[in-house]
């Protein structure tokens, strides 16, 4: 291949009497010649990054661990779907007044929120164990690959570092996607087989954006398990650091709070109905740090339009306030900080994982 001074050289050698003509077809044809490698390269380079994707997510589909994982949240949420029907038949068919509240009343969203007490409902569920499903995608992607000594044979093809890491999340989120795509859509077919009552539009586009919630939520849980990873050698360490912080988040976090609530909203310390206000606030802000909180809220918000605020409820706010559920706009600008703080955190992490990658050593173990 000619260089850069061997091609200016034949365009700026010519005669002069075709001087014209000449140097304009010479240009174009070089300008051909220099660009067409580059697209050629550039091809190359997304056909080894969607190569390493399909590859990453054939590992993910036929791995026993996440098939196991895949079937206990599909069991555990028809279960609870199953829960729910059952109780929403019950009602709806006790009379014909019932029927017909029931119908204007956001039914299919409650199959979502509603038990009979035997078993959780779907959201409880979705919020437990997706965080498993999150760090059980992520917790080995590249620890395990250094322990097998295979990412120095992948980093020896002609691919960028970063493809590696790219695509183990892009699989990884290709099947959270998926799962929780396929999983709503069965909940409504069931839903429309056995209560015979199909959604409505709005009740469509909540129920859409309720799974973009949860797909957000679970990358959070997978990006976290990549950087664990990343950031520990055995794939065993980053696994039970991820169990961690879900146990944390889950359950202690929450008491940690509300230990920290009672010094704070403490009767004796508050002299005015602002400053009540104001400690309240600073308690739920608090308790806003946890990724299991911001999910919570943001559900309950989406899948029950008649919650129409998320801070403190007072007189001044009620007044002149027209009873009824919100349209979807208003329950999206209520939960719209929860959901751009979920994202945010996932990139966060992300981002803290491709640093720590891209300036690792991989020659060594």
């Amino acid at each position: 291949m000619k260089s850069i001074i061997d091609i200016l050289k034949d365009v700026i050698i010519v005669k002069a009497p075709s001087i014209s003509g000449n140097l304009k077809s010479r240009v174009s044809y070089y300008l051909r010649k220099i660009l067409q490698p580059s697209e050629g390269k550039e091809s190359h380079s997304l056909s080894s990054f969607f190569a390493l994707v399909q590859k990453e997510f054939a590992d993910y589909v036929t791995s026993w661990r996440i098939i196991i994982l895949l079937v206990i949240i599909a069991l555990t949420c028809v279960g609870s779907l199953y829960t729910a029907i059952s109780t929403i038949k019950d009602v709806v068919g006790s009379s014909k007044d019932a029927q017909e509240i029931a119908k204007n009343s956001y039914l299919f969203l409650k199959l979502f929120t509603q038990s009979d007490g035997t078993l959780p409902p779907f959201i409880t569920f979705v919020t437990l164990l997706g965080p498993l499903l999150g760090i059980a995608l992520g917790f080995d992607a590249i620890n395990s690959e250094r322990n097998k000594g295979t990412l120095n044979r992948l980093m020896a093809q002609p691919i960028p570092r970063d493809y590696v890491l790219n695509a183990k999340f892009t699989a990884a989120l290709l099947v959270n996607t998926l799962l929780f795509v396929a999983l709503g859509l069965v909940v409504m077919a069931l839903g429309i087989l056995l209560l015979g009552i199909p959604p409505t539009l709005e009740e469509f586009l909540r129920i859409g954006w309720f799974l973009l919630l949860c797909i957000a939520y679970i990358a959070f849980w997978l990006n976290l398990g990549i950087l664990f990873s990343v950031v520990f050698k055995q794939a065993a360490t980053s696994a039970l650091s991820g169990i961690a912080v879900w146990i944390f988040f889950s359950v202690f976090y929450q008491m940690i709070i509300e230990l920290l609530s009672k010094s704070i909203l403490n009767p004796q310390n508050i002299t005015s109905m602002d400053q009540l206000i104001n400690k309240q606030g600073l308690v739920m802000n608090l308790m806003r740090l946890s990724p299991n909180y911001l999910f919570s809220e943001s559900t309950t918000t989406l899948l029950s339009p008649s919650v129409r605020t998320l801070g403190p409820l007072t007189m001044e706010k009620l007044s002149g306030a027209i009873a009824g559920p919100l349209p979807l706009s208003q329950s999206l600008i209520l939960i719209w900080p929860q959901l751009t703080g979920l994202i945010a955190v996932t990139i966060i992490c992300f981002g803290i994982a491709y640093l720590l990658f891209m300036r690792q050593e991989i020659r060594t173990n």
